[in-house]
């Protein structure tokens, strides 16, 4: 029966292209998964009745507002709306093929039109006089091609998409597109109070509050019909008005909502059938005084037996110790022969099942339980505890239980499955009617998703219990060996960039290295050059000052007519200089008076030799205090340097 449904809801979404799984799911289980009935449902013809025509109430949620088209995915009917429209199963698609289906935006309103293609603007324009009660000439449009949109235009000549969106006006409206468009595209926050609990719930603009109040059916399990709610701005026709054109406060707008239980009482009826007469059978309805009786949408509201005593407590508060108390009280109620349930959150069953690499994975079955379905000893004696079942869920299979008697029990598990799951998956398991329960949940991942594979009723033998077992356990064997093949070559692809990534660490660290090393080496270098500087720069300081004191102690120089007696003294400087010194001494000066004349023109005798002509001799050799006269170096004599 899956692989059926699989069929047909494939078809389904092909031949209408509705791509949201949990808008078609919800449109095939309202027409019992009739692929046929689902598909002229959902696409009604433009000829067949008039009720085709007054879908224009529908609810729809716009994606995108442009300032000449747009684009919109309609929503799906929520389960508490009436359907007004019986759309016909006999007419083919094809007919479908040449029309132009477009929406229309009146009034806070979205108006569904499907025109022939060959129609013109002005059969538009007519036809939305008809549809929305606005005069052709007072009609504004946006959105539908400008100025190509001329009254001869035919629609199939102006490339609109299927279901575009245009927006319609009178001529008396002050709002303008742009503040429309900045009203659609803002996000709007809402606090919503019930009971002691509050919710904090982002929309944007386009949402409808008949979705919010679906959304909060979802949360709290109030029905739509029994919710009655206080903080709404009064605006006709509440329900089918965006957000946008609501009047909401920004930045949050503070709502709250009750079950109304009066209404509920009063629904609950009676039907009397008297089948005396099968031609003239009557049926009566009669209110039912009674305040206990439950209101139809809660499934599993029922009256607790007092003869067996339930596997789980009445009002259980922490999900954990609700499925230790599950597992102890079935493990004593129906022997030790009994799956061996998982003792934690539904959030942990499915990290421990689920979520782990796809070599450690195991498929996940929730059993749900239910003590007033005439199934569940059948179910639970015989079934679960065959020994084919318990070795085939104890090898392959991680099992989570949970008693589904009480309301309150059946609202935190099915929360814990939207959040884990999402809303699909908490609208099967409210879907299963009690007489089909017991029911076994096999829940897989798939395709990086985990999703409900398929739902084992307890209507069911061993042997097919045991082969829709064995069916989930193959197709998860198969999808967990390509998850384990696209992991090992997500493995290996992390395995070659932590390799290139370290390799390009290290090439970093090497070329930081040299760089510090570099740096080191200028910095010796320039240390070693102001160290020779500084030497340098002492050295010829000391000089400096070697040379004043000794041009300090260099006697006076005779004059040219002195009469006394004058020695004359020529100095050969050494290459590469070619020049000569020549100055004039007393024949009585020593020869320490002509080595200070030399070192204070910087040839110092720690450097040069001074060296006589005849007979040669190194004249620093000499005693310093000797004459110059005692030397020979009267009356004149031309000496020589040399660098030592």
């Amino acid at each position: 029966m899956a692989e059926n449904r699989e069929e047909i809801l494939a078809n389904f979404q092909g031949i209408t292209n509705i791509e949201d799984v949990a808008e078609a799911i919800l449109h095939l289980d309202e027409c019992n998964w009739d692929l046929l009935t689902a598909i002229n449902r959902v696409m009604p013809q433009d000829g067949n009745s008039h009720n085709s025509m007054s879908h224009n109430s529908a609810t729809h949620d716009v994606e995108m507002i442009d300032e000449d088209i747009s684009v919109i995915t309609p929503k799906t009917h929520p389960p508490d709306r009436e359907e007004n429209n019986q759309a016909s199963t006999s007419s083919p698609r094809n007919s479908t093929l040449n029309l132009v289906e477009l929406q229309v935006h009146y009034n806070n309103k979205m108006h569904e039109i499907k025109m022939s293609g060959s129609a013109t603007v002005r059969d538009l324009k007519r036809r939305l006089e008809a549809v929305c009660g606005v005069p052709v000439c007072r009609q504004q449009i946006a959105g539908l091609g400008g100025s190509q949109a001329t009254s001869s235009t035919s629609l199939a000549t102006l490339g609109l998409q299927r279901n575009a969106v245009i927006r319609l006006k009178s001529a008396n409206q002050q709002m303008a597109d742009d503040e429309v468009a900045e009203r659609l595209t803002t996000t709007y926050v809402l606090r919503v109070k019930h009971d002691e609990k509050e919710y904090t719930l982002k929309y944007p603009g386009t949402k409808t509050v008949q979705e919010v109040k679906n959304d909060i059916y979802s949360l709290t399990d109030v029905p739509v019909r029994h919710q009655v709610w206080t903080g709404w701005p009064p605006v006709m026709g509440l329900d089918d008005t965006v957000l946008a054109m609501v009047g909401l406060d920004l930045p949050q707008h503070d709502l709250t909502v009750r079950r109304d239980l009066a209404n509920v009482r009063k629904e609950y009826k009676r039907i009397i059938v008297d089948s005396s007469d099968s031609d003239n059978s009557s049926v009566e309805e009669i209110e039912d005084p009674g305040d206990n009786f439950p209101a139809e949408d809660d499934m599993f509201d029922l009256v607790q037996t007092e003869r067996i005593m339930p596997l789980m407590s009445q009002n259980v508060e922490d999900e954990a110790l609700g499925c230790i108390e599950f597992a102890h009280r079935f493990r004593a109620r129906y022997g030790p022969n009994t799956p061996n349930f998982f003792e934690g959150t539904l959030q942990d069953a499915i990290k421990e099942s689920c979520l782990k690499p796809a070599k450690e994975r195991k498929l996940l079955g929730v059993y749900l339980h239910h003590e007033q379905s005439v199934l569940s000893n059948v179910f639970c004696a015989q079934l679960l505890g065959c020994d084919t079942v318990l070795q085939t869920l104890a090898a392959n299979f991680l099992v989570y239980g949970w008693d589904l008697t009480h309301p309150n029990n059946t609202n935190m598990l099915l929360n814990s499955i939207a959040n884990a799951l999402g809303p699909v998956a908490s609208m099967t398991i409210r879907s299963i009617p009690v007489d089909r329960l017991p029911a076994l949940l096999i829940i897989m991942r798939m395709r990086s998703n985990t999703e409900i594979y398929s739902v084992i009723n307890g209507n069911v033998g061993v042997s097919e219990l045991v082969g829709g077992l064995v069916e989930a356990i193959e197709r998860f064997a198969a999808q967990r060996e390509e998850d384990a093949r696209l992991e090992r070559e997500r493995d290996a692809r992390q395995r070659v960039k932590l390799e290139q990534d370290e390799a390009y660490q290290r090439s970093l660290e090497a070329d930081r290295a040299k760089e510090e090393i570099k740096k080191q080496q200028e910095l010796e270098i320039k240390q070693e050059l102001e160290r020779a500087e500084s030497e340098r720069l002492m050295e010829e300081a000391r000089k400096e000052e070697l040379r004043a004191g000794a041009e300090a102690r260099v006697p006076q120089e005779p004059g040219a007519e002195e009469s006394a007696e004058v020695s004359r003294i020529r100095v050969r400087l050494p290459p590469p200089h070619h020049d000569s010194l020549e100055r004039r001494f007393y024949a009585t000066d020593t020869l320490a008076a002509l080595l200070d004349f030399l070192a204070s023109k910087g040839y110092p005798q720690e450097n040069y030799k001074v060296i006589s002509s005849w007979p040669r001799r190194d004249l620093t050799l000499e005693s310093h205090s000797s004459t110059l006269k005692a030397l020979k170096l009267y009356p004149q004599e031309t000496i020589m340097l040399e660098e030592r």
